[in-house]
């Protein structure tokens, strides 16, 4: 990885921009952006057009790197181009904007209050793969729906078990414990995480960093000590399902705290905007996540 880009992430003001949608949620993102079920007939057109909105996207004036960090992509997405460039080397050759890639291969049934992640066959050649397109880090997606002990040690052990492999690939991984915002012991669930987080963390060797990407707490400045510690790059925020609005208020009360994005990023874009309207509306969106972002 490029000492620039550890740079940017160790020191940079703004926010991660999560463009990762894959095969469960792309006919999700898609109807949101105004591109129905009915527009695609097989899963190659879908990808097809969450590329061509993704390059608008990553393409507008207003998606650079003095405000966006970095980017999270879709395998599907690093392994297509955006203008003519491989897109994470499109991202920060044009764009200044790290590129990380998601790696899981999604969720596992619930069992004892989690979703863990389904086996992920081939990493280290995926690893490989990401390094040769220039990637950054990658990112990881477990659940966390009820305050289970057990369950939770497990989600976070496999988070870390994770980690090291990709630590030992040459990249920095993205952790995300996700606890869903819907949870009736949110704050409880918070804690154990809290709690299990920390106890991983110490076995992380002194010169390897990670980074975490966690629901934003109940409590604010609920991990203002993780976001410190020498062992962790930078702590980033999905917004959970929150709206812009809400989540955007709810990171600001967290200092340090960073936004990793999808839904809040994108909610307000349509296929049907020109391009002035397009720019105009994401530039408003970023506007508003990254003063969130540096409070």
């Amino acid at each position: 990885m490029s000492a620039e880009m550890y740079e940017k992430m160790a020191t940079g003001q703004g926010f991660i921009a999560a463009l990762d949608q894959s095969g469960g949620s792309t006919p999700k993102a898609l109807g949101q952006y105004g591109v129905p079920e009915t527009a695609y007939s097989n899963e190659d057109e879908m990808f097809d057009l969450v590329h061509q909105m993704r390059t608008r996207i990553m393409t507008s004036p207003a998606f650079t790197g003095d405000r966006i960090l970095g980017a999270i992509l879709f395998e599907g997405t690093m392994d297509r181009e955006v203008e003519g460039q491989p897109t994470a080397r499109y991202l920060w050759e044009q764009r200044e904007v790290v590129p990380f890639l998601k790696v899981d291969k999604g969720l596992a049934e619930e069992e004892d209050g989690v979703q863990l992640m389904k086996p992920i066959p081939d990493l280290e050649s995926l690893l490989g793969r990401a390094k040769a397109n220039g990637v950054f880090g990658t990112k990881e997606r477990s659940v966390i729906k009820r305050a289970d002990e057990g369950g939770i040690a497990r989600v976070v052990a496999q988070q870390f078990e994770l980690g090291e492999r990709i630590l030992a690939a040459g990249l920095v991984p993205i952790l995300e414990p996700e606890v869903d915002i819907t949870s009736a012991d949110k704050e409880e669930s918070e804690n154990l995480l809290h709690v299990a987080i920390s106890r991983h963390l110490d076995d992380i060797p002194d010169d390897q960093q990670i980074m975490l990407k966690l629901s934003i707490p109940s409590v604010d400045s609920f991990y203002s000590d993780l976001i410190a510690h020498p062992r962790v790059l930078r702590v980033v925020a999905l917004s959970g399902g929150y709206s812009q609005a809400e989540a955007n208020e709810r990171l600001a009360r967290n200092p340090g705290l960073i936004a990793s994005f999808s839904r809040a990023l994108i909610a307000d874009l349509s296929a049907d905007q020109t391009d002035a309207e397009f720019d105009a509306v994401l530039d408003a969106a970023i506007d508003s996540i990254y003063a969130a972002s540096i409070t």
